[in-house]
């Protein structure tokens, strides 16, 4: 198996004293993050793309070549690219100027995205925001692999022997289809030979195993060797402590500000308490071998290669929390590397 470090950088008072971080120093704390996930030995490091409260992840490009220049060998992921709100000809310039600067570490994460403010920020509508999705994708990988591209479609503005520059390094870059409900995301994935990525963390397991049974089902249709669908999967949150109690009462001011959030937005929470979410959300906290027999569980339902952590403490002390990433890659990621094989992260060779 593979671990991603992910934020989506969370800009929220903390959960202890209430203090709301100047967003200089958030930016600094993401960076930190990214060259703490490589010196752990983390496979890669994904940051989101949202475009509302509470978050300041609405560049990624921005972000991920600033991680570039701080690291060397850590592969760099979006956690997603919403096509559906951006000119994919733009994006691909972006992020093949990524690709350069990072030395060929860039993988792409592509969704539809969600959310109101950014839908009415970029006014998108529910109705087309997926179809600006498939859309967007299929000019988008069509600049990643033909020099010139002759094109036109119902969302931007045609191109005609349009050549867009730079050329990328690798050829192609990877892309993965974060999906959460949605079967139009994962059949486009499948239909282009394309991994998905599950995000796996405000249900329990259920929807998300019926997703990705629905992605390997039209990757065959689609006249696909089944052994080459390739399945990710996100986490609800991490803790570890060598003793679980310790875990689980150092997490619980975290999880209680989480419920604080909701009922302050009006969202009624899909897990109640703490003890819930532990039984059945995809949250990771406990000792490490509670943590490794999750994991399998939950790969017994969706057969992933790939998982992601948060990569920040989201309000746990600092310290503790690199102990609890140190505890995860010296005592967890070893026997969950050799007990569920993965391609590499790079198709192009070993990662």
């Amino acid at each position: 198996m593979k671990f991603l470090a992910l934020t989506l950088a969370f800009h929220l008072p903390h959960p202890r004293t209430g203090e709301l971080t100047p967003v200089t120093e958030r930016f600094r704390e993401v960076a930190a993050a990214a060259v703490l996930a490589e010196e752990l030995g983390f496979d890669g490091f994904a940051f989101g793309e949202r475009h509302e409260r509470p978050f300041l992840s609405s560049s990624p490009p921005v972000v991920l070549s600033h991680v570039a220049a701080l690291t060397s060998r850590i592969r760099l992921f979006t956690a997603v690219t919403t096509l559906s709100l951006l000119d994919p000809v733009r994006a691909y310039e972006d992020y093949a100027t990524l690709d350069h600067l990072s030395g060929g570490r860039l993988d792409l994460m592509i969704g539809k995205g969600n959310g109101t403010a950014q839908a009415e920020l970029f006014h998108v509508t529910e109705q087309d925001q997926w179809d600006r999705n498939r859309e967007g994708y299929e000019l988008f990988r069509r600049l990643w692999r033909e020099d010139t591209v002759t094109w036109s479609g119902r969302y931007r503005p045609s191109l005609r022997n349009a050549e867009v520059l730079p050329r990328p390094l690798q050829r192609p870059v990877r892309v993965w289809h974060g999906s959460a409900t949605s079967k139009e995301s994962v059949d486009l994935a499948a239909r282009h030979g394309d991994p998905i990525f599950s995000a796996n963390v405000t249900h329990a397991v259920e929807p998300y195993a019926e997703l990705v049974r629905y992605y390997r089902e039209r990757w065959e249709h689609y006249g696909r060797d089944p052994a080459g669908a390739l399945v990710g999967a996100g986490s609800a949150g991490y803790y570890c402590t060598p003793k679980s109690q310790d875990a689980i009462e150092e997490y619980r001011p975290v999880f209680d500000a989480r419920l604080r959030l909701f009922a302050a937005r009006g969202i009624d929470p899909v897990f109640p308490t703490l003890e819930d979410a532990l039984e059945r959300s995809s949250l990771l906290v406990g000792s490490p071998q509670q943590i490794i027999d999750k994991v399998h569980r939950y790969h017994d339902r969706l057969g992933h290669e790939v998982m992601h952590l948060s990569a920040e403490p989201d309000g746990l002390p600092a310290d503790r929390y690199r102990a609890s990433l140190e505890l995860f890659q010296n005592e967890i990621a070893p026997v969950l590397r050799k007990e569920i094989p993965s391609r590499p992260l790079s198709p192009g060779g070993p990662s």
